[in-house]
């Protein structure tokens, strides 16, 4: 069940105004107050009792499955995208819609228990800027449909006739961007055909991408507009409880290399200092092959200072089954997502024994 959109301007400016207090409080206090967050980064390894659970054997419904699993406690359209302009500066695109759940199911008008956010940021080699939104379900404020599919929060959106076509909106307060998305490529499920382990205790999500768009598009910076061009990742993942509660945060690559070959790895972070991590190759034409934990390994190389933290931004990824060996690099270290659940997010570039580019998400590393 999906609310429907604004009627019209008036009617989004009064619902945004009374759902930002409303919603913006609500989220605040979900991830990161209390004993929650200490469960899993953003209290995702809190317990989902009530709420369904990933299974193994799934068989996915397209367009269904593209919109939203209100019985599931967080679920996340997630696009980035490496960029270049016209005199070859690169940039780094994000656009996250959040959908996270106080109980299951759906409901119209206040009575929905869904909670959406939105993150949206745009990254050059000398600037960062990030900015979120935040909306309760059951408004229109904030949705996704699945065919013609759309997500949306306010004004910000992401929308086409079918999931392979689509148009991609964000403003913030000193900068905005429009972006066209043609899929050149298949969907690639991770893990056991989307089913995706995230603990050795059993945790998981349905995890599937679509890492082959090509983008075309426009920046709005504080210095003006910018025509780009790149290719984008788009992620889609829900769960109920993806994380183990002793699980800290992660590092998490998605890479296209010069070959056409693209990986998309993790190592999700334990207290005690251990990891698990996870992998898939994924070839050319889209065939993937996915890899339990232990095969990929990450190690982090140097570190910068990033908002009172140490956050690596230098990595060695090795998988030997593929003869990779490569450093991934920020081409901006400081890439920091200082929002209500903080993180590191922006572009890397990669050297080794499969050079291409990518991105690179870091949660969990508290202030020293």
């Amino acid at each position: 069940m999906n609310a429907r959109p604004f009627r019209d301007a008036a009617e989004r400016k009064a619902v945004s105004h009374f759902s930002w207090n409303c919603a913006g409080a609500l989220i605040f206090l979900l991830f990161c107050l209390g004993d929650a967050f200490t469960q899993g980064f953003a209290g995702l390894g809190t317990d989902a009792e009530g709420f369904a659970a990933p299974e193994a054997g799934k068989r996915f419904d397209f367009p269904r499955d593209h919109g939203a699993h209100p019985d599931y406690r967080i679920e996340w359209w997630y696009v980035t995208a490496n960029l270049t302009g016209p005199d070859g500066a690169d940039y780094g695109l994000q656009w996250t819609l959040f959908r996270s759940a106080l109980a299951p199911g759906e409901a119209e008008g206040w009575e929905s228990p869904q909670l959406w956010f939105g993150h949206a940021a745009v990254t050059s080699i000398s600037t960062h800027h990030a900015t979120e939104r935040f909306a309760r379900g059951g408004t229109g404020q904030a949705g996704v449909t699945d065919a013609p599919f759309a997500a949306w929060i306010d004004d910000w959106r992401m929308a086409g006739d079918s999931f392979d076509r689509m148009r991609l909106t964000a403003t913030g307060k000193d900068f905005a961007y429009d972006i066209e998305m043609h899929a050149q490529g298949p969907l690639v499920f991770h893990g056991d055909h989307g089913y995706s382990v995230k603990s050795a205790k059993g945790q998981a999500s349905y995890y599937y991408s679509q890492p082959c768009f090509a983008v075309e598009g426009t920046l709005t910076l504080p210095e003006g507009e910018v025509p780009v061009r790149g290719t984008a990742w788009l992620d889609r993942e829900w769960s109920s409880q993806p994380l183990a509660q002793d699980q800290a945060g992660w590092d998490w690559f998605s890479l296209s290399f010069d070959t056409g070959e693209k990986l998309m790895g993790f190592s999700l972070r334990d207290a005690a200092g251990g990891s698990f991590t996870s992998a898939t190759w994924i070839e050319e034409d889209g065939g993937a092959t996915p890899y339990g934990d232990g095969n990929l390994v990450a190690t982090a190389l140097e570190t910068s200072r990033v908002d009172g933290r140490d956050v690596p931004t230098r990595w060695r990824l090795t998988l030997p089954d593929r003869a990779l060996d490569i450093t991934v690099g920020a081409l901006n270290t400081q890439a920091w997502m200082g929002l209500s659940i903080p993180y590191w997010e922006g572009p890397v570039r990669v050297t080794g024994s499969h050079p291409g580019k990518g991105y690179l998400e870091m949660t969990g590393y508290e202030r020293r």
